[in-house]
């Protein structure tokens, strides 16, 4: 069923009458819409895309009319909210009450009088985006391929007189270039003693040796890809070689581990076991990984601080993003991003080499 379908047997299941959708995220997931400004209304056995002059025309051509009613309102749109839930004799509706404003929650309660609105829609509809469909994994395939893509480009983009913007810059243009609508969130590209910061930003300075860690992800259809490399600038010593080997152990054998109905936090402990045991105890100061779909960062989280009872499951997309930060000196992650197949196996999105890679 399409993603509109599946949230109105949710909602059949569970007695709901009607869902407002304001999140562009989540207007785009149910609709395939990529707009800015308007409302989605689902109700049980009706949906309604509200979109105005300048998003009215796309919308007739790529939104499917079988399942949709597509509406340029002839008054505001929140008068037409409030028409629609009256007219379908709606009393109570969920909102998004994890992206919606208390301002516009006001705003939609003061319009739509009578109308109970209660929190709920955002668990609802994260609840039907953990599970991604065939044309979800095939666009986050593609994303993954102009990562990808990217990552062997840039291997021969770098030179001693790049600075680290420079780097990000070329990483963007590239899958830009190559059919990306996007990043899918601002790229990572630290050197040297700024390596040692998980989420650092590039400078437009030139690129210090030691490590050379590049974090960015491609966007396709809306879907973010996510991958992580490091390098080594200059020749590795051994304590570099040591902390790249520990990390790389970590994360091959955290990848081998992962099935489905194995628990997030089970996962994150053979990866943060490996890493302590090595000598690096609260070197490791995240969540092995993370669900990525519409967002970068989604449910489930592949952590031992997050819901230990959360299980991957088929249909989940998840990162494998261990690392060693050493405050002031350097730091490593290597990052895959990976499928829980139907049948429980696993499939790596990402291809990139992950052996210790030295330049100039």
């Amino acid at each position: 069923m399409s993603h509109v379908k599946n949230l109105q047997a949710a909602m059949k299941k569970d007695g709901i009458e009607a869902v407002i959708v304001s999140s562009e995220i989540n207007q785009r997931y149910l609709s395939g819409l990529n707009y800015t400004d308007g409302y989605v209304v689902v109700l049980p056995e009706a949906a309604f895309l509200l979109a105005d002059f300048r998003y009215i025309e796309v919308a007739r051509m790529t939104v499917d009319a079988t399942e949709w009613e597509i509406v340029m309102p002839d008054r505001s749109m929140l008068d037409y909210v409030r028409a629609l839930l009256t007219d379908y004799h709606v009393r109570e509706a969920l909102y998004e009450e994890e992206t919606l404003s208390c301002a516009l929650r006001d705003r939609i309660a003061a319009k739509c009088e009578g109308v109970e609105l209660k929190a709920g829609a955002s668990a609802l509809i994260d609840g039907l985006r953990l599970y991604k469909d065939e044309a979800e994994l095939a666009a986050m395939a593609r994303a993954q391929k102009i990562t990808d893509d990217a990552f062997a480009h840039i291997l021969g983009f770098i030179t001693p007189e790049r600075t680290e913007l420079e780097v990000a810059l070329e990483l963007e243009f590239f899958m830009r270039a190559h059919g990306s609508e996007g990043t899918a969130f601002d790229t990572i590209a630290v050197s040297g003693t700024a390596s040692s910061r998980p989420h650092g930003e590039p400078r437009p300075v030139k690129l210090e040796k030691g490590f050379f860690t590049m974090d960015f992800g491609a966007r396709v259809d809306g879907y973010c890809s996510d991958m992580t490399r490091t390098v080594v600038l200059g020749r590795a010593d051994e304590d570099i070689k040591k902390i790249y080997n520990t990390v790389l152990t970590a994360q091959t054998a955290a990848l081998d581990a992962m099935r489905a109905g194995m628990k997030c936090a089970d996962v994150d402990r053979v990866a943060r076991d490996i890493i302590y045991g090595a000598g690096y105890e609260g070197k490791f100061g995240h969540g092995l990984g993370h669900g990525v779909g519409l967002y970068i960062h989604e449910n489930p989280r592949v952590s031992s601080a997050f819901q230990n009872d959360a299980v991957l499951t088929p249909g989940h997309v998840v990162t494998c993003e261990p690392g060693i930060y050493l405050e002031g000196k350097y730091g490593c992650r290597i990052e895959d991003m990976v499928a829980v197949l139907p049948d429980g196996t696993i499939h790596n999105f990402t291809k990139s080499p992950k052996e210790l890679i030295e330049l100039f």
